[in-house]
């Protein structure tokens, strides 16, 4: 059956304005004028009238955690509680007192960041969370998921004491008796991670589910997404399974692309032996890139950087790899035809990935190979040439300036920050730009990241423009999480924009994206959002 859309505002993305499109069998048979869609009427065609509301294609968030996001759900949401180290603290406490918990249930909570706390501008560790119980074991994880803080109950349950020797590529702070504070990053974090309980593969799938839903409300209709290792102890299989499980009983809403992150050579040799590999699967859930940790977060100082903090001298930052596993790793990969995309943060790290993707290239010559980086946030005009010499893709996310322009130049100084987030550079510089959220970091709000990816500041407005230049235009910003999404994912020509003969994935807003005050662009309201011409949400 057609399905007709007329008057609207119908932006293209690719080809300008229309008003009108035509759907059937789930994908655009026509897009044009009135009078043209309406050519396509037969008896059984519905006509929908849009009365002027702008549509454009779905978005595509380019880098987020699915699994992740919908864990997240479930736990104590720590950002909504984060203007104090106390605040914080009330509301773990207010969470047990509301729950009837069985005996050592762990208390999960995600969210926080100490460089908004008010009263102490700390990381909290065990003794604070000490404060509120010693009986139930708690883990709360900070907003950008490269540390996370327990307390003493869950050290006594897991067993790490001062003689708990440290992990390669990760730590675990100590104090000044050599007791651990609680306090775990990047590799460290399994430490704690692979003691909690995992969920059955149903509750995946609702988390999945439910997840999804919230994605839908956002306009967002594709992701690529990283959740092999939401859970460690978890085999990656049942993840898989979830996802296509959800495909074959009609209840996945987003189109996945799964960034395997598998942690090591013997993993990735395993998957790619099994079968799997770029490509592998259906329009709904298709497997991506290897997906690789570099470095943390700038937040937490643990993005690798080339020379110490500005803010902590004692530390550079942590790479998760050695340079010979970069080597080994993304060189395996490209060998055997699998994209590769590789989380950095901080310059060093970008450097060692580079290298690791360039003596690739090398040794195994491929055209087209998309391979790319994630974030890469600090980075140095010899970085962003390779970018274009290596024909990288930037996987950005352009809501972090929200939070990171009150840090950026504290943690690095103004002189390295002037070459921090160049988006606008980059896509000038002829490289592919994808935005997405790295949710549930963030949420996976597109018109939030738009307005920064616009105007360079917070959402409030009251800090910023930082680096002014390198703000994108309204129809790049789109672009961003539409047509280059879908390039990183090798499908510009089946989904991305709003085109004959590509799947009907579009999103109805309640005003023009593209003529609006740009610090309003956050107040802009996702009225429908359809995929495959089904409507999967509706405010």
């Amino acid at each position: 059956m057609r399905e007709i859309f007329v008057n609207g505002q119908v932006y293209t993305v690719t080809n300008g304005m229309k008003e009108a499109f035509v759907l059937e069998d789930g994908r655009f048979i026509y897009v044009g004028k009135n009078e043209g869609a309406l050519e396509f009427k037969e008896e059984e065609s519905t006509i929908t009238d849009l009365n002027g509301k702008f549509v454009t294609a779905g978005f595509n968030d380019s880098h987020m955690h699915l699994v992740g996001y919908g864990y997240s759900l479930q736990m104590i949401k720590l950002g909504e509680h984060t203007s104090s180290l106390k605040d914080m603290k009330d509301a773990i406490r207010e969470f047990i007192e509301s729950k009837n918990l069985r005996q050592n249930e762990w208390i999960r909570g995600r969210g926080w960041n100490h460089d908004y706390f008010t009263d102490e501008n700390r990381f909290p560790n065990r003794y604070d969370l000490d404060e509120i119980t010693t009986e139930y074991p708690i883990c709360i994880i900070r907003a950008c998921g490269h540390a996370c803080v327990v307390n003493s109950k869950a050290l006594e349950i897991i067993g790490i004491t001062k003689d708990t020797p440290q992990v390669e590529g990760g730590q675990f702070d100590i104090d000044e008796n050599g007791e651990p504070l609680g306090i775990f990053r990047e590799n460290a974090l399994n430490m704690i991670y692979d003691n909690i309980p995992v969920p059955s593969k149903e509750e995946i799938k609702d988390m999945i589910v439910e997840a999804s839903s919230s994605l839908n409300s956002y306009g967002v209709t594709s992701v690529q997404t990283d959740d092999f290792i939401v859970f460690p102890t978890m085999d990656y299989e049942v993840i898989i399974e979830s996802f296509k499980e959800l495909e074959s009983e009609g209840r996945l809403n987003v189109k996945v692309y799964e960034q395997a992150q598998l942690v090591n050579l013997e993993l990735l040799k395993e998957f790619i032996e099994k079968g799997y590999n770029t490509g592998f699967g259906s329009s709904y859930f298709k497997i991506g890139p290897l997906k690789l940790l570099g470095d943390g977060s700038l937040g937490a100082r643990t993005a690798y950087l080339s020379s110490p903090y500005e803010d902590d001298p004692s530390t550079s930052g942590i790479s998760v790899y050695t340079q010979e596993q970069f080597d080994e790793m993304i060189g395996y990969a490209h060998a055997n035809g699998m994209q590769v995309a590789v989380h950095a943060i901080g310059d060093e790290i970008m450097v060692m990935i580079v290298e690791a993707i360039e003596k690739a290239l090398k040794k195994n010559p491929r055209e087209d190979h998309r391979h790319g980086i994630v974030h890469c946030q600090i980075t140095t005009k010899d970085l962003i040439n390779k970018f274009k010499e290596l024909d990288l893709h930037a996987y950005v996310q352009s809501i972090f300036l929200d939070y990171d322009i009150n840090i950026v130049e504290d943690r690095i100084g103004k002189e390295r920050a002037k070459t921090t987030y160049n988006f606008k550079t980059l896509m000038n510089n002829g490289t592919k730009v994808s935005n997405g959220s790295d949710c549930p970091v963030e949420l996976p709000n597109v018109l939030n990241g738009i307005q920064c990816a616009v105007t360079r500041m917070n959402l409030e407005g009251t800090k910023g423009p930082f680096l002014n230049e390198e703000a994108l235009s309204v129809e790049e910003a789109i672009q961003s999480y539409t047509t280059m999404a879908a390039h990183s994912s090798f499908e510009e020509n089946i989904k991305g924009s709003i085109e004959c003969g590509k799947c009907a994935d579009f999103v109805v807003l309640d005003r023009n994206l593209l003529n609006s005050d740009l610090k309003t662009i956050k107040d802009i309201k996702v009225l429908e959002t359809y995929v495959d011409g089904k409507c999967v949400y509706r405010k």
